[in-house]
């Protein structure tokens, strides 16, 4: 039986879903093997208390007036990597705030899904093609 996304989707949004967690799948396996569980499942979670390590997220900032190559930036103050091109980033979700300890780049990836505001602030030495340094 193969289930699409789609399928598995609807299912959840009209709170029909079959959802365990990890732990509950090795079990299910166990006792009624993969293909029975495997049917019956929709949804197998797994998870943390928090962010994971190689966690994070792929930026696109787009050019500003006159154009930056972001080198150093932060997002609500958690440094990011600007190395990646011109106007890419990425936000690791265990960088840590350098303002404040509580807070971090999995806030931060949960600012922008959210679609909250983020305070964008960056360093370059300007260039010919990108004169803006701040």
């Amino acid at each position: 039986m193969t289930k699409t996304y789609k399928e598995i989707n609807e299912k959840i949004r009209n709170g029909d879903a079959v959802v365990v967690t990890a732990e509950e799948m090795i079990e299910l396996v166990r006792e009624n093997g993969a293909k029975k569980s495997a049917a019956e499942v929709d949804v197998v979670t797994t998870g943390t208390f928090g962010v994971m390590c190689s966690s994070g997220a792929f930026l696109n900032f787009g050019h500003s007036d006159p154009p930056i190559k972001l080198q150093k930036l932060w997002l609500n103050d958690v440094e990011a990597y600007g190395g990646v091109a011109t106007t890419d980033a990425y936000i690791g979700a265990t960088q840590v705030s350098e303002t404040n300890p509580d807070y971090g780049g999995g806030h931060v990836i949960e600012d922008l899904v959210k679609h909250r505001k983020i305070q964008l602030e960056s360093w370059a030495k300007g260039t010919d093609c990108y004169p803006r340094k701040e």
